[in-house]
């Protein structure tokens, strides 16, 4: 079992950038895939960005060039750095981690606000 804790969200303006951290508590962090999703109002929830255990990255088109995902797995957390925020990134964002062919965890979220 896993805890996922999302923190760095907040409003801000077109532009502009935040970090996102999601730090994991619970079991071995460094074997699991970590991702991040997010759901706008009224919209279903998407995928964002994944890394795996080896470092490797995947992208959102949506997002690929702005957001970058990372992890620090001596600190349990995974990052995702937002750069040339646009009011459509607006959403609460989900920090997910996984096993291939286990269970999904996911944490409460975090609420980013891109306006001016």
């Amino acid at each position: 079992q896993v805890q996922l804790v999302e923190s760095g969200g907040g409003l801000v303006q077109p532009g502009g950038s935040l970090r996102l951290s999601c730090t994991a508590s619970g079991s071995i962090f460094s074997r699991y895939v970590m991702g991040w999703h997010r759901q706008a109002p009224g919209k279903q929830r998407e995928f964002v960005a994944v890394i795996t255990s080896g470092g490797s990255t995947n992208y959102a088109d949506s997002v690929k060039g702005r957001f970058t995902i990372s992890r620090d797995n001596a600190k349990n957390t995974v990052y995702l750095q937002m750069n040339s925020l646009k009011p459509e990134d607006t959403a609460v964002y989900y920090c997910k981690a996984y096993l291939i062919g286990g269970t999904s965890h996911w944490g409460q979220g975090t609420q980013v606000t891109v306006s001016s």
